[in-house]
């Protein structure tokens, strides 16, 4: 069964600052969610806190498989992940760097070339598979963290502004990515950007997140 994604009451707190205020929503089918709002909204802390890398302070995040809530263990965390607007990378290839979370989740070596070579060719950089990652410039290192994201297949994709400081050549490559990925329509993939025609472009549903709240335009 696709996982689905509960988020209900969920505050945030940060010393004093009060980001996230009583969030709910239902991620309840495959598609792609864009959040916008203004810096401080709240928008990035939404995401680590969905993708299970922040504890809430109040409310639950429950992902689902049919009827069954799972339990919010390692199985369940190999099954999402978030890419961050600057990725960090590992001293080694950029192929090394995409085969990485396939090889701690024990795929066979024939299938990590397949999907590593895969992953990276969806994001043009099939050619660049052995040159070291951090000889890659920002906008192909960007590329590549969503090459490593997409070559472990997550059944929920979380994007923190997927195009943040990338020059328009990788950030026309990304978004005709994110398209395709929205066409296959097997997955979640829940967005944060500020860019308005990137949100129109890309969003079955479109979400505001204001003073740690969603909400209606």
């Amino acid at each position: 069964m696709p996982l689905t994604l509960s988020v209900s009451g969920v505050h945030k707190h940060y010393g004093g600052n009060h980001v996230l205020r009583g969030v709910t929503f239902e991620f309840g089918e495959a598609g792609t969610y864009v959040f916008m709002g203004p810096n401080g909204s709240g928008k990035s802390t939404l995401l680590r806190v969905a993708a299970l890398l922040e504890r809430q302070d109040e409310g639950s995040v429950g992902y689902h498989s049919g009827a069954e809530t799972l339990k919010a263990d390692i199985a369940l965390i190999r099954r999402i992940t978030l890419v961050l607007p600057k990725v960090g990378v590992f001293n080694s290839s950029a192929f090394e760097n995409v085969a990485y979370g396939l090889r701690i989740r024990g795929v066979g070596r024939k299938e990590i070339k397949e999907k590593a070579e895969k992953a990276l060719d969806s994001l043009g950089l099939l050619h660049k598979r052995n040159q070291r990652a951090a000889l890659l410039s920002s906008g192909e290192q960007q590329r590549l963290g969503l090459a490593r994201a997409l070559a472990i297949e997550p059944e929920v994709l979380f994007l923190d502004e997927p195009t943040a400081s990338v020059d328009e050549k990788n950030t026309r490559i990304i978004e005709d990515l994110l398209v395709s990925i929205r066409k296959e329509a097997n997955r979640v993939v829940v967005i944060a950007t500020h860019d308005k025609e990137q949100a129109a472009k890309q969003a079955d549903r479109l979400l505001y997140l204001k003073d740690g709240r969603i909400v209606v335009p």
